[in-house]
């Protein structure tokens, strides 16, 4: 009988739940090769659109006999779920039952424990923290606060050391081994500046010392966690290194990016996880949450996550500030920046697409889970609460999964520092009890279910789709803005100070170094003069156009007269340009109105440079329209700005004093040696700047 006649006279016989468990198992395997069979058979698409119609492969296979879906393993724990603090009563739980049935304890080392993510989950269930190994005091300090007789880590010693000065002699016997070493070189941040560090960076080579203690203590397996962004980085030449290095130390590895809303927590955080095994196999936990669960769970939302909390901190501390806190009220729940974008639709866009990370301004949606908390960020770094307004602390902890007991020591800034440095502990617990299950054979009360090899999660391909939802709201909420005045902005004379960080601030004449004559007409015209000082001639004079012909200014073009020593004079026209748009309401900053530089420029800039002035020509060659700015050689660039190939530094170091942001491998390792980068046709160097700290040689 074919597989085919086979697997549909199966569906046509008795009910699916009346078999056994070996049926199931045969079925399951013919009912795959046939829809695979199918799948790649043109003729066979309507039959196949039927046949997976009246069964969801894998989870009808899965639910069969044993309900393994996330309330079902609730109720076999008597814990709630899907209620304020939920994986706090969870882990309670899962803990509880493993000391009323006697369940041995796993021995486990923690290495770069920071403030004890992924040691809260494990602990819970089963795995005895012997050791936690950091390096930074801060998360030091948190980890001794919830250690000792009668704390959550009972018996752990806290290392306080170099991870490199740590030998498995100081360590003993051990079954299991958890963490994951910095991930900043692999970071998001880090491709945001033209490609990753990785492994040339000191701390992307710390999965060293991890392989190390591995060879010299020998434990039956492993987790490794790290960003998703490991994977791409150095073409990907990192990711094989690491899978190399650990398999060499006699390790079999499976492993998965996962996000951790799929296992529990209000929170989209992708992380990439690897289970090595010196011997059985692992299979990763099925998702218990969102649309690849058994059920279609819901997400753990972040207003049920924070519901009840009680904070020390008053309303007055966790307001915003600054020029920037106005706009977040009208943007909608789940939006950040780029609702303020022409892409979105904004009648005033502010900001340009793609120009701040993604959660600048980021405002959480209630009733979904949050995106990824950050460790370091400004003052309007999301998650924002929807009532406009930083989260407190005790919310922060809720939203990574941290119990409501667990002491992080610090202020607040240190304490969501290591919050957002931290695996939320939810899913730490649902691999802790997978490798429980299956490579230490413990028999809990309830059944998982297991992710097939090559079965695909669809969280990816649901936040692409995002795009559209939040296109849809950005619609709804720019309908309700009421239209902006066509009228011109007022013309105005000031004076200004500029010091040697950039900081423009305006200025009585009294305490001016400048005075800024601003002429908003056809064109807009702004003019420099340096105070007490009369010339005729310009230095500098800078025409601006929007390339297209289309811009938010209600101007043909803006023309910047420099009557001024070009030194800071240039930087003062600029940054008086920059001063206009911010005023008025019309762009954060000028790289709002050009575009971020990876991108097409916005802008055709041409400048007239007086033969006086120094390095006059490679001022007209940085100001001169590029459409995207491409890394050089050396040679190259001395040759465009006429100059020898030793004077380029020099030339270079000349622009940064005029607030030009230059880069080459000395501000940023990933560009290489003799290259060179400069990003904008227009100074944009500020006291916040992170280029402002380096140096170029």
């Amino acid at each position: 009988m074919s597989q085919e006649v086979l697997a549909e006279k199966m569906f046509q016989d008795s009910p699916l739940f009346s078999r056994s468990d070996k049926d199931i198992e045969e079925m399951s395997l013919i009912c795959y090769n046939y829809i695979v069979v199918l799948w790649t058979q043109k003729n066979f698409a309507k039959k196949r659109d039927g046949f997976m119609q009246q069964m969801n492969m894998f989870s009808m296979i899965d639910m069969i006999g044993q309900d393994k879906t996330f309330s079902a393993i609730c109720d076999s724990l008597g814990c709630e779920n899907n209620s304020p603090a939920w994986p706090d009563k969870f882990g309670a739980a899962i803990k509880k039952w493993l000391e009323d049935n006697n369940v041995p304890e796993i021995k486990t080392l923690s290495l770069f424990s920071g403030a004890g993510g992924l040691d809260i989950g494990f602990s819970d269930v089963g795995f005895d923290i012997v050791s936690s190994v950091e390096i930074e005091r801060k998360f030091c300090d948190t980890l001794e606060l919830n250690t000792g007789k009668g704390k959550r880590f009972n018996n752990s010693k806290v290392h306080c050391i170099d991870i490199r000065a740590l030998s498995g002699e100081d360590i003993g016997d051990i079954d299991f081994i958890i963490g994951g070493p910095p991930c900043q070189t692999f970071s998001a941040a880090g491709r945001r500046a033209n490609g990753v560090p990785g492994t040339t960076d000191a701390r992307g080579m710390l999965f060293k010392e991890y392989v190390r203690l591995l060879k010299e203590l020998s434990p039956k397996g492993f987790l490794f966690e790290n960003v998703y962004g490991i994977v791409g980085a150095q073409n990907g030449e990192a990711w094989r290194e690491i899978l190399e290095v650990f398999s060499k130390a006699g390790y079999k590895l499976v492993y998965r990016i996962v996000d951790a809303a799929d296992y529990g927590a209000p929170q989209h955080r992708e992380r990439l996880l690897i289970v090595g095994l010196k011997e059985g196999v692992f299979k990763f936990p099925r998702p218990t949450h969102g649309p690849d669960s058994l059920d279609k769970e819901p997400f753990y939302n972040a207003e049920t996550a924070i519901e009840g909390v009680v904070s020390k901190e008053s309303e007055e501390s966790n307001k915003l500030g600054g020029r920037y806190a106005g706009l977040l009220s009208d943007i909608p729940p789940g939006l950040n920046y780029s609702f303020y974008t022409e892409e979105m639709g904004h009648p005033n866009p502010v900001f340009a697409w793609r120009s701040k990370f993604s959660d600048f301004l980021y405002k959480a949606d209630p009733n979904a889970p949050v995106r990824t908390i950050k460790a370091s960020g400004g003052a309007y770094t999301g998650p924002l609460h929807w009532e406009n307004r930083f989260f407190n602390y005790e919310e922060y902890k809720r939203l990574q999964t941290f119990p409501d007991d667990y002491e992080i020591s610090g202020s607040k800034q240190i304490a969501v520092k290591q919050i957002g440095n931290s695996v939320p502990p939810q899913l730490a617990r649902m691999m802790a009890i997978a490798i429980r299950a299956e490579v230490f054979d413990t028999k809990f009360p309830f059944e998982l279910s297991f992710l097939q090899e090559g079965e695909e999660l669809t969280f990816r391909k649901r936040k692409r789709a995002l795009t559209s939802v939040y296109r849809k709201k950005a619609e709804m909420a720019i309908k309700a803005l009421k239209q902006e005045s066509g009228a011109l902005p007022d013309s105005r004379k000031y004076g200004c100070t500029i010091d040697s960080s950039f900081h423009f601030k305006e200025a009585s004449r009294t305490d001016a170094q400048f005075m800024v004559n601003v002429n908003w007409a056809e064109e807009l015209e702004i003019e420099v003069t340096a105070i007490n000082e009369v010339r005729d001639t310009p230095s500098a004079s800078i025409t601006i156009v929007p390339r297209g012909n289309q811009w938010p200014l209600k101007v043909k073009s803006v023309i910047l007269t420099v009557k001024a020593d070009i030194l800071p004079g240039l930087t003062v026209a600029w940054k008086a340009f920059e001063q206009e748009l911010i005023v008025n309401g019309m762009k954060a900053d000028l790289v709002q109105l050009n575009g971020y530089y990876q991108y097409r420029s916005k802008l055709l800039v041409t400048a007239v440079v007086s033969d006086n002035v120094k390095y006059a020509e490679v001022l007209r060659w940085v100001m001169r329209n590029r459409e995207i700015p491409e890394i050089k050689k050396t040679h190259t660039l001395a040759q465009e700005w006429n100059v020898l190939d030793s004077d380029v530094m020099d030339a270079a170091e000349y622009l940064r004093i005029l607030g030009y942001e230059i880069r080459n491998h000395s501000t940023n390792p990933q560009i290489d040696a003799d290259h060179w980068l400069i990003p904008y046709v227009f100074p944009t160097l500020t006291p916040q700047s992170v280029q402002l700290r380096k140096k170029l040689r």
